[in-house]
Parts: C-alpha cells; sequence; structure tokens
C-alpha cells in the first residue's frame, strides 16, 4: 500500500499540540489511538484532529455515525462501516432483556450520520451535545474502531476516579479472567 494515505502514517507518530501522541499508527490496521482536547464551536460544531481527518476521508470517504454511549455521559463517533457491525450486533440483542432492549434503545434512537465539512468538522446536534454536557471544551480520545467525545471536565473528572479505583479493583478482583487478563499485558 506505498503511497496511500495509511501508508504515510505506519512509520510515524505525530504530535498534536499539548495533546500527545495520537493519529492511525499501523499500515494494515484501522485503530484510532490519541487524546485530543478540541472546543465545540457556538453552533455545535467539533472539528476531526486533524491527524486523524485523510485517514477517515481516504478509508471511509467521510462517512461517520455519532451516538451515545449507554455507560458515561460522552458521544461515541464510528466510522460508517464499524457503525454498520454494531448495528448488526445490536440486532442480534434480545429485546426480552431490559439491559439489552435499553442499549438498543440508547444507541440507535441518538444515532445520525454526518460526514464532516471543508474544515473537517461534524455538527453535533444539541440533543447530543445537552447529553454529553458539550458546549465549550472537549476530549476526543481514541478508542480502536471509534472516537469518544467527552465534555473536557468529565473526562478528568472520570479519568481520575479510574486512576484511584484501579489499585483497589485489582485487589478485589482476584483471580476475575478480565483482571488476570491485564495482568498478562505487563505495561
Amino acid at each position: 500500500m506505498t503511497g496511500s494515505p495509511r501508508a504515510s502514517y505506519s512509520k510515524k507518530w505525530e504530535i498534536v499540540g499539548e495533546s500527545g501522541f495520537s493519529g492511525p499508527h499501523k499500515q494494515d490496521s484501522k485503530l484510532f489511538r490519541g487524546i485530543n482536547k478540541i472546543s465545540i464551536d457556538s453552533k455545535g460544531r467539533l472539528a476531526i484532529p486533524s491527524c486523524h481527518r485523510e485517514f477517515i476521508r481516504a478509508e471511509f470517504e467521510n462517512l461517520l455515525t455519532l451516538t451515545v454511549s449507554p455507560y458515561d455521559r460522552t458521544l461515541w463517533l464510528y466510522p460508517r462501516p464499524e457503525w454498520e457491525k454494531i448495528e448488526t450486533k445490536l440486532a442480534a440483542l434480545s429485546d426480552f432483556y431490559e439491559r439489552s432492549r435499553r442499549h438498543k434503545q440508547m444507541m440507535r434512537s441518538h444515532a445520525c450520520d454526518c460526514e464532516p465539512d471543508g474544515q473537517g468538522r461534524i455538527l453535533i446536534n444539541k440533543e447530543l451535545r445537552s447529553f454529553a454536557g458539550l458546549s465549550g471544551p472537549a476530549i476526543v480520545s481514541g478508542q480502536d474502531n471509534k472516537f469518544e467525545i467527552w465534555d473536557e471536565k468529565a473526562w478528568a473528572s472520570a479519568r481520575d476516579k479510574w486512576l484511584e479505583s484501579v489499585g483497589a479493583e485489582v485487589a478485589e478482583a482476584g483471580s476475575d479472567s478480565a483482571c488476570e487478563a491485564l495482568k498478562a499485558i505487563a505495561f
């Protein structure tokens, strides 16, 4: 894939201002990683981090889907092909169980298709901005197949809470398989 936009990302890390490392990093992966501090303008537009724009255009034709997280007051932004995989998984969930039904309702009913404008911005509707508490500084966090979009203060608070609790969770979990998997990574 020499000459492709993805190949240009394969051998370097991009530094984006104060935000640190970001951008797709492996030639044959569709990973999003890194953290970027951005602002939501008065019209509700969010600029996709510049290090991801060309990759999104080239790989996904700028086709994106935005929805809410069923777990946190944050938004999830998927490339359309990834969202279609999520829709398939949601369709397989039973409506008989309240938890699975609520996940389907939350994610589907709030989902909206979007495409970045000429400046790489997407419009986040008022309801989604309200759900996530977005009105100014925000965090765009790459999470493999999607971006999470957080209010900056909510992100800092959640991150600090996670960091404080991680030691206690490991001690409590004992031989929990997820805990063992994390231990095996050996950061």
